[in-house]
């Protein structure tokens, strides 16, 4: 794995591992100290490998820590990144036997209908892409890990990656139609959260800027057809089993059967 020292390369075999056999590690086997910067660096290796001959496409990002509350759980000043892969693309039925301990957000999910780019504005932005209602469950390759792991642990395993779901994307959504958008999330037909699209970055267009602007940085783009899940509107909430909504005023609705 290039540019990873030897310890660097064994952390981020044993993750790619941990997704494979889909068995859980001990958090401790990645060491909370981890640098962030280093923690990118591994977590760019185990996409590569899953990416290698093939295996899976590189399909788009998630975003974390978009709000100030999930940011202090983590004791970070910024938001994160972590890549989605072929797998990580729901039909819209998990099977919850098949996840370790995953959690569910309600975010809206952009998709790129051409590259983006770190110069774009967030008109542009907006003119480049679809905007989706969505749903994410979060997963981790680590035991007992929510919010018990450190930010290195985090950004190392992909920005704990699990599953996105994709309503049907809308084209030509302004600014404003996404500024304090409502979004609810509710369970067998009972609401159980809700909050407004403020509480990512204030707005997420705000998130997807950031998210491109820090690819760049990191020699990445967010090339044509790639998903991109924006941040919760909430804090997280355990998954059941049972039939979830997320809904979206204007934007629409989006469901998720975990059986």
């Amino acid at each position: 794995m290039k540019n990873l020292d030897s310890q660097q390369t064994d952390m981020a075999t044993v993750l790619y591992e941990a997704y494979i056999n889909r068995q859980t590690i001990p958090k401790e086997q990645i060491p909370a100290s981890l640098e962030k910067n280093q923690a990118y660096a591994i977590q760019h290796a185990v996409t590569d490998t899953k990416t290698r001959n093939g295996q899976e496409e590189l399909r788009g990002y998630k975003i974390s820590l978009t709000s100030k509350e999930t940011q202090d759980l983590f004791q970070s000043e910024t938001p994160l990144y972590g890549a989605l892969t072929t797998s990580a693309l729901s039909d819209g039925i998990i099977e919850l036997d098949s996840m370790s301990s995953p959690l569910i957000e309600i975010e809206l999910i952009f998709i790129a209908k051409e590259d983006l780019s770190a110069t774009d504005d967030v008109q542009a932005l907006l003119e480049k892409t679809q905007v989706a209602p969505g749903i994410e469950v979060p997963d981790s390759r680590y035991d007992d890990w929510f919010p018990k792991i450190s930010l290195g642990q985090v950004v190392a395993d992909s920005a704990v990656a699990g599953k996105i779901i994709v309503g049907q994307p809308l084209d030509s959504i302004s600014y404003s139609q996404l500024e304090r958008l409502p979004g609810k999330l509710s369970l067998n037909g009972k609401e159980i959260a809700g909050d407004t699209s403020a509480e990512v970055l204030g707005h997420p267009v705000n998130a997807l800027q950031w998210l491109v602007k820090e690819l760049d940085g990191h020699g990445l783009t967010v090339k044509k057809g790639m998903a991109i899940s924006s941040g919760t509107f909430i804090l997280p909430k355990t998954l059941e089993r049972g039939l979830y909504e997320a809904s979206y005023g204007e934007l629409g609705s989006v469901t998720l059967t975990v059986k």
